[in-house]
């Protein structure tokens, strides 16, 4: 356990080996070439209007866990992050230095986790998290963007997964599921390919190289439920966008077009996401727009909306409920970004007997301090990271529960870093965990194909 009060970011010191090796190929006209090149010809009215409007009243400050990670020091402030880069940028016509630009790696990166909350409290509803991601896109174009995201976007463009796994680790991996899967359910599936299916069923690649389990629990809810779904086995399948968050939009959108191309192909009726919100966000709404969608061309369903209808419909029946007293995460992409934060309320509470809320919650909660990219620049930035997670680790153990429920990927990494970072005693598990643990199995057991 770490005592807070030693804690010093020290984030100025942090060496990325991919920022310093691009800081290292700059010149000066390189830099005002690629910043008056975004500012002039990828920007408009929208970002006029920001830049003009703030008042710099600072209502912004105290929705920002960071702000208030950092003893409410006003350099972290959301108005303050926007002054020291974009502004910085437009004040001196792109004319920055390399030291310049290598802080504002660190705050567009490190220090903004782009999860909107400010822009609520915003009198004007200025959307920082947009300057931010603008700052990211010219990082991207300086090729300044931090190494470890930076390759997990390398993945998704050559394997359109984030993690490299290449298309036989892939079936391989779901055939080894399906076989454990099928000591416990006998005529359990997971389908491969299959054409005019009702699901198409999409994880993030931390799954198959990390966590199989997930897609063993997510085979048994289906396999339940009697779901007529499938999964394709080229890629598509990887519904994670981490080019969404560094600003390579080009690479984004390929790989949104991917995903839905996936579903088209196999002639489904709607996407089942796995628990992920950025992923979500990524779909939903932003690769769609980059390739000219206003919204999917295929339905799309969280994780959540798709445990919630199980639920209550009745197509997965309770046998226990959880005894554990849980706390619920909300992630900013699904509750502040979706509005799902009832319907994962009401999930919690059919399969939990105890349950505590956070204090912010629902669309008001604290992000994990994993999100919009963060947890991905990597090892070089988790102590910065940790540091500015001070505000959401006070507000887990204000909670006293003992498990805490997040239905998001990054959120689920992000919260056991800080768990264990500051030694608070708490488990996180997804909603597929606790519904895994929890559901009626036995008369599922008995069912054999007909």
């Amino acid at each position: 356990m770490q005592d807070k009060d030693t804690l010093t970011t020290n984030a100025k010191d942090v060496i990325d080996e991919g920022v310093e090796k691009g800081l290292s190929r700059l010149t000066p006209e390189k830099i005002s070439k690629v910043i008056n090149q975004v500012l002039t010809k990828e920007t408009g009215a929208r970002f006029k209007a920001y830049v003009e409007t703030c008042m710099r009243c600072g209502l912004c400050a105290d929705a920002c866990s960071i702000f208030l990670s950092n003893d409410r020091d006003p350099r972290f402030s959301p108005a303050a992050k926007v002054k020291q880069t974009i502004l910085e940028m437009i004040k001196k016509k792109g004319k920055v230095s390399k030291l310049f630009l290598k802080d504002a790696v660190r705050i567009a990166h490190a220090e903004c986790n782009v999860c909107k909350r400010c822009s609520m409290y915003c009198p004007f509803g200025i959307d920082i998290a947009y300057m931010m991601l603008l700052v990211r896109r010219i990082c991207h174009k300086l090729e300044i963007t931090p190494l470890y995201i930076q390759d997990t976007v390398n993945s998704h463009s050559a394997t359109m997964n984030q993690m490299w796994v290449k298309e036989d680790e892939w079936i391989d991996t779901l055939q080894w599921q399906e076989e454990d899967a099928r000591e416990e359910f006998k005529d359990l599936r997971i389908p491969l390919d299959k054409d005019g299916a009702d699901i198409m069923y999409s994880v993030i690649a931390p799954e198959p190289k990390f966590q199989a389990g997930l897609i063993y629990q997510a085979a048994v809810i289906m396999h339940a439920a009697g779901l007529n779904w499938t999964m394709p086995s080229t890629p598509g399948w990887d519904n994670s966008n981490m080019a969404m968050f560094t600003g390579d939009f080009e690479i984004s959108g390929r790989i949104a077009k991917a995903h839905y191309e996936a579903a088209a192909k196999l002639h489904v009726n709607k996407i089942v996401m796995g628990e992920c919100g950025h992923a979500f966000r990524s779909v939903y709404d932003v690769g769609n727009r980059w390739i000219g969608w206003t919204m999917p061309p295929v339905k799309l369903v969280h994780a959540i909306d798709f445990y919630h209808d199980l639920l209550t419909s009745g197509r997965i029946k309770i046998k226990e409920k959880y005894k554990k007293t849980v706390t619920l995460h909300d992630p900013c992409n699904v509750s502040r970004g979706r509005g799902l934060h009832e319907k994962a309320r009401e999930i919690v509470n059919i399969l939990c007997e105890s349950f505590i809320e956070m204090t912010p919650n629902r669309e008001h909660n604290y992000c994990c301090g994993a999100g919009g990219g963060v947890i991905n620049c990597g090892p070089p930035w988790k102590n910065t990271r940790m540091v500015n997670n001070r505000e959401k680790k006070e507000q887990l153990e204000r909670t006293g529960a003992k498990v805490l429920i997040a239905p998001c990927h990054n959120c689920h990494s992000g919260l056991e870093d800080i768990i264990e970072y500051y030694g608070v005693e708490m488990e996180v598990k997804f909603f597929g965990d606790i519904i895994y643990e929890v559901m009626e199995k036995e008369i599922y057991q008995k069912r054999r194909l007909k």
